[in-house]
């Protein structure tokens, strides 16, 4: 079931799924991944978080600032004790509150009635402060309650009842400071967007212990709602709005850059393929801005073109040469057929006979002609085995025993230690069948091969004692269809395949020059392995 509707699902998208282009695609990329931190900023609290504990950070100095000054009034109302001593050293105090991970408490609850009256020297201390938190207050908006050292309270509307239930009063008579979130019960949303900030419903809660000598004599407790979102976004609009603009050019220049380097290139790629595949001679011009990857890309392009023109014209040539091959025989049969259907009857048998044998012949030829050529097309599709290997002496041995007789004898000779071939063993027995039958063609008795190798090469030099290759036929040598024995039985077609066969295994032949008879070089790479293996 969850299958088909995941068919179903993906089956919808790809019907609507717009075709952008990759310019769009990367430019739409970078201004999402651009927006990310802003986002996590709103929805990660990661900026709300850093205005609740500014707020906190605020009000813990209000309280030290208070609370040392309470300290010093209550030290000429009530001398107790020796005078504090300075801190050994300053630091700050790092902020306890996170929106993430801080529980936020219900709203602070009523006052409750007191066991007894509040302390006389607390309250005298508390009037006596009274000044300056109400000046502190004007500025900072927070509300400040100053409690005694039972947690009752000493001003505003609660005086005379008591807070020591609550935890952070509690902590804060056992002589330590500490600030809690509280859900602010007279809150009322103002902003349309306000539901996507958590801190716009809390306040934060700060208790702070007065002391005197070492000893707690009241808690200075401060409250106040951190700066709303909104706000702080706002107050910051002009910093948000400078990094929005310069991010957003940076994108631009940065998608700039990717289309230059990515884009153009790839358009330029696309033309070029529809020209190579329309038949035009294809120029494809690296991109100025280099990219290792499309490099790579136009390199590989540039080689697919050559080898796509090589190809087409060796083709075109292929095509040229086999529909003359085939004309020249089946001219022949045909012109033989039509006299002997207009004037058989009136031939002589000797003259028929004749003609019978030049159809035969004829016939021969072609049927040689298709041999070779399914031997050509096997050995250009060839792919080379992975692994193969053979022992090039071992080969030619065999072959000098199979192809040696009365007028014609191949001997085979070593040099050192040789390498395997990366070679099958068949198809080099084939290009040297060739080869061997070649020389028996042209005429030689005596044909000479030599296995050698060296910087990881095996190499087979024949030399043979016949009359040699002409000096005019030398560059057309290995072109398909070339012979100059024709008349003989030759197709042309012998090295074409014997280079087609080496050439699938990482190998060459070539002519090579020589005083005397002809003389090919079989040059193969030398298989993975210790000499001799």
């Amino acid at each position: 079931m969850s299958a088909r509707i995941s068919a179903r699902f993906k089956a919808w998208v790809a019907r609507h799924w717009p075709v952008l282009r990759l310019r769009t695609i990367l430019l739409g990329t970078l201004v999402f991944v651009a927006a990310l931190p802003g986002v996590g900023a709103i929805f990660l609290r990661v900026y709300e978080n850093a205005l609740v504990r500014r707020t906190e950070a605020e009000l813990v100095a209000q309280g030290a600032a208070l609370a040392a000054a309470a300290s010093v009034v209550a030290e000429g109302i009530a001398i107790q004790g020796p005078p504090p001593s300075p801190p050994a050293r300053y630091h700050d105090r790092p902020t306890e509150v996170d929106l993430r991970s801080s529980p936020v408490l219900p709203p602070r609850p009523a006052a409750v009635p007191a066991g007894g009256g509040p302390d006389r020297a607390a309250l005298a201390l508390a009037r006596r402060m009274m000044p300056a938190f109400q000046q502190t207050k004007v500025t900072t908006l927070a509300s400040i309650v100053m409690l005694d050292a039972r947690g009752v309270v000493l001003n505003g509307r609660e005086a005379g009842r008591s807070l020591a239930a609550l935890p952070e009063v509690r902590a804060a008579l056992g002589g330590s400071a500490v600030t809690v979130l509280r859900e602010n019960a007279g809150y009322g949303g103002r902003y349309p967007l306000e539901w996507l900030s958590r801190a716009a419903g809390i306040r934060l809660h700060h208790a702070r212990p007065v002391t005197v000598g070492g000893k707690v004599v009241g808690v200075l407790l401060l409250s106040r709602s951190p700066r709303a979102l909104f706000l702080g976004l706002y107050e910051d609009r002009g910093k948000i709005v400078l990094g929005i603009v310069a991010i957003f050019l940076m994108l631009v220049g940065l998608t700039g850059v990717l289309s230059r380097a990515i884009v153009r290139p790839m358009e330029a790629l696309s033309r070029a393929t529809r020209e190579l595949a329309s038949g035009h001679r294809v120029d494809a011009r690296r991109p100025t801005l280099q990219v290792v990857e499309i490099h790579a890309l136009f390199e590989d392009f540039a080689q697919m073109a050559r080898s796509i023109e090589t190809r087409s014209r060796y083709l075109k040539d292929f095509a040229s040469a086999l529909s003359h091959e085939f004309k020249t025989p089946l001219a022949g049969i045909s012109g033989a057929i039509e006299l002997l259907q207009d004037h058989g009857a009136a031939m002589a048998p000797a003259e028929r006979e004749r003609f019978l044998a030049n159809m035969a012949a004829d016939a021969e030829r072609l049927s040689r002609l298709v041999r070779r050529l399914m031997e050509l097309a096997r050995a250009d599709v060839l792919v080379g085995e992975r692994g193969a290997r053979c022992q090039a002496g071992d080969v030619l041995a065999a072959v000098a025993d199979g192809v040696s007789g009365d007028r014609f004898t191949l001997a085979a000779t070593q040099v050192g230690k040789v390498p395997p071939m990366a070679a099958d063993a068949g198809a080099l027995e084939t290009v040297l069948m060739i080869l061997a039958e070649n020389a028996r063609q042209a005429g030689a008795t005596h044909l000479c091969a030599t296995v050698s190798a060296r910087e990881g090469r095996v190499f087979i030099d024949l030399l043979d004692d016949g009359p040699g290759v002409p000096e005019s036929d030398r560059e057309r040598v290995f072109e398909p269809f070339f012979t100059s024995k024709r008349e003989r039985g030759g197709t042309g077609l012998g090295l074409a395949i014997a280079v087609s066969l080496m050439g699938a295994y990482g190998g060459a032949i070539a002519l090579l020059l020589s005083s005397s008879g002809a003389r090919f070089r079989i040059d193969g790479p030398a298989a993975p392995g210790p000499p001799g293996a």
